[in-house]
């Protein structure tokens, strides 16, 4: 799929749930394309935003939209990556903010794995 096909689709069934696109659209475009990259890359559309531990399980809480989404929205204006905001943040009353991360911090199986084989 590219990048503006994945923009429409998105879009449509996102707004509806009152979420929609950064209004930067260079910012937003660049992250669909990270999007659709690492689904060829994992097989599955992970936050372009964080690291991937390249195992759908392992990453379903990052799969986009991730699962921070909605709280980073209700309380900032935008998710982690600002790929999805609320209409009032694109509308400007929302300052943007750095939004801090949710995800708890765990080892990388995969960085384990590594460790382990030395």
């Amino acid at each position: 799929m590219n990048t503006e096909k994945l923009y429409q689709q998105l879009q449509k069934i996102n707004e509806a749930k009152g979420y929609y696109f950064n209004r930067d659209m260079d910012k937003t475009m660049f992250l669909l394309e990270s999007l659709v990259k690492n689904r060829e890359r994992y097989g599955y559309m992970c936050c372009p935003c964080r690291l991937a531990q390249e195992d759908a399980k392992a990453d379903r809480d990052i799969i986009c939209p991730c699962a921070y989404r909605e709280a980073d929205v209700r309380e900032f204006g935008a998710c982690y990556c600002q790929l999805y905001v609320s209409k009032q943040w694109n509308e400007g009353p929302i300052p943007e903010v750095y939004v801090p991360e949710r995800r708890p911090e765990e080892p990388s199986s995969r960085i384990t794995r590594l460790s382990s084989d030395r």
